[in-house]
């Protein structure tokens, strides 16, 4: 068995892209794992991919809501990308607005955590095969009877990720007729996922005829990693998702939107405006261009539902 590699404050930082003070807060809220060694703390990679894995848990332990409802001091937002960490960051550091918790929830749990109160943001990126749309077919749905504002943040590639140098040649959907490839899989709830199952619906591909369906993965980088450790021959993923992991090229396939949820009862109390006010405006654009990968012609657009 491979050990566990030891990974320092910073290096978790820059993989996480976020700032060192907040990975020392995960430390300290119990939400990412460490240890001493000698006077130096460290992290396995295996707690980072299981803290980016982590399914439907707010990561301070907040309170549940009513639908609709909200605490000035805990709100949670779920969702996995990166850019929410900075989203969550910026707010956190505002004064009188209180925490914006980190719960990294797929889409679909995402919604359904936000209508049973759970959470108090929801993110998603679900692909409806027959409209042609992101999240608008589905939010009614997850989220029946109840008002809410959808904040359009950012579009991105989904894509394959395979072996460097892509010794199968694996470049399109049809490649998912194949009897010779073997998939990793995203678990059941998050975007990924069901983008895969409308492809496989639309072309008339038995899902566990698909080798490796079943075997799940939580996260970006956890997917990103198994391809790299020869674990399968591919996995779908966004483009941020593997850019940390070596030994991954990825095959770009399909143009994604990415929009927040929340309840309209709150959008006009302080910290919601707030956290619009942020997401349309140039300081937000700017990190995503720092980042790279996004697409911002929609940044900030807003509708209700």
């Amino acid at each position: 068995m491979t050990p566990a590699k030891l990974m320092t404050v910073q290096e978790v930082a820059d993989l996480l892209k976020i700032r060192k003070n907040t990975v020392y807060e995960l430390i300290k809220r119990g939400d990412l794992p460490s240890k001493k060694v000698g006077k130096q703390i460290r992290i396995s990679d295996e707690d980072v991919e299981a803290y980016l894995g982590t399914s439907d848990r707010p990561s301070s332990g907040a309170a549940p809501a009513e639908p609709g409802g909200q605490s000035p001091e805990k709100i949670v937002l779920c969702g996995q990308d990166i850019a929410l960490d900075i989203i969550a960051n910026h707010i956190s550091a505002e004064p009188g607005l209180g925490s914006l918790l980190r719960s990294h929830a797929g889409s679909y749990n995402s919604l359904y955590s936000l209508y049973q109160g759970r959470s108090q943001i929801a993110t998603a990126h679900l692909w409806d095969e027959k409209t042609g749309q992101y999240n608008y077919p589905y939010i009614p749905r997850l989220v029946p009877g109840l008002p809410v504002t959808v904040i359009r943040l950012f579009g991105r590639m989904q894509g394959y990720y395979v072996s460097k140098g892509n010794p199968k040649d694996i470049r399109s959907w049809d490649d998912l007729k194949r009897d010779d490839l073997t998939i990793v899989n995203r678990e059941k709830g998050s975007g990924t996922r069901v983008l895969l199952d409308e492809k496989l619906k639309a072309m008339g591909i038995a899902r566990f005829g698909l080798d490796g369906y079943n075997r799940e993965y939580s996260s970006h980088l956890a997917i990103a990693g198994a391809v790299a450790r020869g674990e399968g021959d591919f996995g779908l993923g966004s483009e941020h998702g593997c850019q940390q992991v070596t030994g991954v090229d990825f095959i770009p396939l399909h143009s994604e939107w990415y929009d927040m949820v929340f309840f309209s009862d709150v959008a006009d109390t302080r910290p919601y405006r707030a956290i619009v006010d942020y997401v349309a405006s140039e300081l937000f654009v700017q990190e995503l261009l720092g980042i790279g990968g996004y697409d911002i012609s929609q940044t900030g657009r807003i509708e209700k539902l």
